[in-house]
């Protein structure tokens, strides 16, 4: 394996031990983010088994609720294993991850549901009512802890065995396998989807990706104990320089702690909902809003990440030449400035009907708004009024509705056109938008397939753009004794929290607001901010000797 020696020199070319640590790691990483993902994408399938009836956006917020649930507990995670990274071992840690991450992943494929279902070879399972979103739940704390510490994990061990003018080269893989691992969820559910029927997979074929989870675990656990600890924190123990408190170090010391913060509001924060914008929140933007049908919106999501995977790599090399922080705020500038339109653009090629009808017939809602709720957890302490049901009708068909409030009224009342309906009726309202021609999902004969793809690989290249880097910037950022520990949270934060968060928050403000564009507010704002943070406060750092000192300490210093 590589030594110190060779880790600090310049100007060679990759040797087959970086190349292994590379592949080894990056598959490892690939396999967990398909574990983490799964739910997402297939959150819409089964929310409505793991929750209460009766509302189907509120069921979808529910399940978006416990799927953001993985990413808050991802700090902790980080944290925890974090730690056990910086007085143990890379290694050893992120092999107890990906173990954790596997068997979790594999028991969600098992789980009961909340009125019960029929299984193959099995017959009929009991529903096990609020324990199924209780188990549910569990779970993905579960893969959040283990995520939390896989990658800070994989991006030092990859850091540390590469050469300093690569580094950026050599973690873009690292960067890939989040893309990669989405890619994988869709292409193994599409799979799924296309042998069986859809009500087949509905009630029981989304278990089957959980479910052959546990081939990918057995394979990268295999591959993983065939690496060795990295040479930089070899030597580092040996030398008797490890932290005896990485935690306190960490986050209680000045000015680590001051760079932690800033490399969270300054970088990954920013980076985390450009991420989960061009991925997650598009994929749900076709299938939710624009009612394009799942399979399609897979192979086009699909094209878009083999289309755009590659740029990690492009990014990453050119950020070992001109710098990791300007790529990073610059992806996030430019996806704050044109997200509106892109998503604007999105509806125009793929439901051009969606997008006339709109124009045509105007919607407005007039209701007491002192009984309309924002529900983002939604759990057996919500309660529904008829202003949230009417809201969530309108919500889940993709129409945007403007809001009138009108203090005391008893009933709320639609105006689409020329047509008023009084009072919420699901059935009065669902013929009043069939009389109006109102299309129930995207015809796939009118969808503009070239332009459709083209905007989403925009949004891809924004991803790559500002992920790429990141691996990189926030290892070279922190010393080797604390570097786990220190480079973990910030990620997981901005990733976990401000990322993850994404889609829950986004589809609550579409609800609330009436606007299906309003839920962009979210990541732009918070772009917008990593911009401004970033430019001020942060410090370029490819120049860093990882082996020897610390961006930290150089802008400490300057």
């Amino acid at each position: 394996m590589s030594t110190l020696t060779q880790t600090s020199a310049r100007g060679r070319g990759i040797t087959k031990d970086e190349r292994f640590v590379i592949f080894a790691s990056s598959l490892g990483t690939i396999f967990e983010w398909y574990d983490f993902y799964l739910y997402a994408v297939l959150a819409p399938f089964f929310a409505s088994l793991f929750f209460p009836a009766g509302n189907d956006t509120a069921a979808l917020l529910s399940a978006f609720a416990t799927y953001a649930a993985g990413f808050l507990v991802r700090p902790f995670g980080a944290i925890f294993f974090g730690r056990i990274g910086d007085l143990v071992g890379r290694k050893y840690t992120f092999l107890v991850t990906i173990m954790v991450m596997g068997a979790s992943t594999f028991a969600v494929g098992l789980l009961p549901t909340f009125a019960g279902t029929n299984l193959p070879l099995i017959g009929t399972v009991a529903g096990i009512g609020w324990l199924a979103p209780v188990l549910l739940v569990a779970l993905r704390l579960l893969q959040g802890l283990a995520l939390g510490g896989e990658y800070g994990g994989a991006a030092t061990y990859v850091a540390e065995h590469s050469g300093p003018d690569r580094r950026g080269y050599s973690t873009s893989w690292i960067q890939t396998t989040a893309t990669l691992g989405l890619l994988m969820a869709l292409i193994v559910i599409a799979l799924s989807r296309t042998n069986m029927d859809a009500k087949t997979f509905a009630e029981w074929g989304w278990r089957v990706p959980f479910l052959i989870s546990v081939v990918l675990l057995v394979f990268s656990v295999y591959i993983r104990l065939k690496l060795n600890e990295t040479p930089i924190f070899q030597k580092m123990k040996e030398e008797g320089k490890g932290s005896k408190a990485p935690l306190t170090e960490s986050f209680l010391h000045y000015p680590n702690n001051k760079y932690v913060l800033l490399a969270l509001l300054g970088a990954t924060a920013g980076q985390g909902v450009v991420w989960y914008t061009g991925q997650f929140y598009a994929l749900f933007f076709l299938t939710i809003t624009l009612k394009l049908d799942y399979l399609n919106a897979y192979y086009l999501i699909g094209l878009s990440l083999i289309l755009g995977t590659p740029f990690f790599i492009v990014f990453g090399w050119l950020s070992d030449r001109i710098g990791r922080l300007k790529i990073i705020l610059a992806g996030c500038l430019i996806a704050a400035v044109t997200y509106f339109w892109l998503f604007a653009a999105l509806t125009h090629f793929v439901n051009p009907d969606l997008e006339a009808f709109a124009e045509k017939n105007p919607i407005t809602v007039s209701a007491d708004q002192a009984t309309c709720n924002l529900h983002i957890f939604v759990g057996p302490w919500s309660k529904f009024s008829d202003c949230d049901r009417a809201q969530d009708f309108l919500t889940k068909s993709g129409l945007s509705f403007k809001i009138v409030s009108t203090p005391g009224i008893n009933s709320v009342d639609m105006q689409i056109g020329s047509t008023k309906v009084t009072g919420w009726d699901n059935a009065k309202w669902t013929a009043a938008l069939t009389a109006a021609n109102y299309p129930k999902t995207a015809d796939p004969k009118k969808v503009n397939w070239v332009m459709a793809e083209l905007i989403l690989f925009i949004m891809v290249i924004y991803v790559t753009m500002v992920y790429g880097p990141i691996a990189a910037f926030l290892v070279e950022m922190f010393p080797t004794k604390i570097r786990y520990t220190s480079m973990s949270l910030p990620y997981h934060i901005g990733n976990g929290w401000f990322g993850g968060m994404l889609p829950l928050l986004a589809t609550a403000v579409v609800a609330a607001t009436g606007n299906i564009y309003n839920g962009l507010w979210y990541p732009i704002v918070v772009a917008a901010m990593t911009v401004v943070i970033g430019t001020i406060f942060l410090r370029e750092t490819k120049d860093t000797d990882i082996a020897r000192s610390s961006a930290v300490a150089s802008m400490a210093k300057g």
